[in-house]
């Protein structure tokens, strides 16, 4: 049985926490299917002016670099200072094998998904972030049970596409494959995956995760 948990971070206490000060209106989400080794991070809610003066000021940036704009979102990647940044966060995060299935951020505010082996990993990790001072905050967390064990919701798609993100590393910090390689080894295009794994994730959060006494009041 493995466990997944919603936790709420404060940016002042994480990560980018000038930029928010900088661009109170911006929404940031980890986007590591570009760069390998570093992270990318879309940003929407404001204009690229603001974004990249924001990234300028925030003393845990070394390094942003525009890399896609489009009409509502801008994609940058984003070099952090030794020993600041995502990196940092997700060495607590994600130590002892665990998975970040999202990240975004808003109002001041990380909201993390990560799946862990189960509670005492889960435990460690949340005990490795008071230690650093984070006031997290655990919104959520949910057993789920071997798949062998109850009838799975997700679509074949879907799970083929979590199982193939699985072995190929895609979880992991940093990815060992990129959501373009990954698309391509399923032989389906970068959009397509990336909705996959939301609705995925998706029907995990809402439905798959649901207590069966709630889950069969909800059909």
């Amino acid at each position: 049985m493995s466990t997944i948990a919603d936790l709420r971070l404060p940016a002042a206490d994480s990560v980018l926490a000038t930029a928010f000060e900088r661009a109170p209106e911006a929404t940031f989400e980890l986007e590591s299917s570009v760069s390998k080794t570093r992270p990318s991070l879309w940003v929407a809610g404001v204009d690229r002016e603001t974004a990249t003066d924001a990234f300028e000021a925030d003393p845990s940036v070394d390094e942003a670099d525009l890399l896609v704009e489009t009409g509502s979102r801008l994609l940058y990647d984003v070099t952090f200072t030794e020993g600041t940044g995502t990196t940092r966060l997700w060495d607590d995060l994600l130590a002892n094998g665990g998975s970040l299935l999202e990240a975004r951020a808003s109002d001041g505010w990380w909201q993390v998904t990560v799946r862990y082996r189960d509670r005492d990993a889960l435990c460690d990790a949340y005990d490795r972030l008071v230690d650093r001072g984070i006031n997290a905050d655990l919104r959520r967390v949910t057993d789920v049970t071997d798949v062998d064990d109850h009838e799975t919701r997700l679509t074949p798609e879907q799970q083929e596409a979590l199982e193939a993100a699985l072995e190929y590393g895609y979880f992991e910090i940093p990815r060992g494959v990129s959501m373009e390689e990954l698309a391509e080894e399923l032989g389906i295009s970068h959009q397509a995956l990336s909705e996959r794994f939301r609705r995925a994730y998706e029907t995990l959060v809402d439905a798959e995760l649901q207590p069966p006494g709630e889950r069969s009041r909800l059909e």
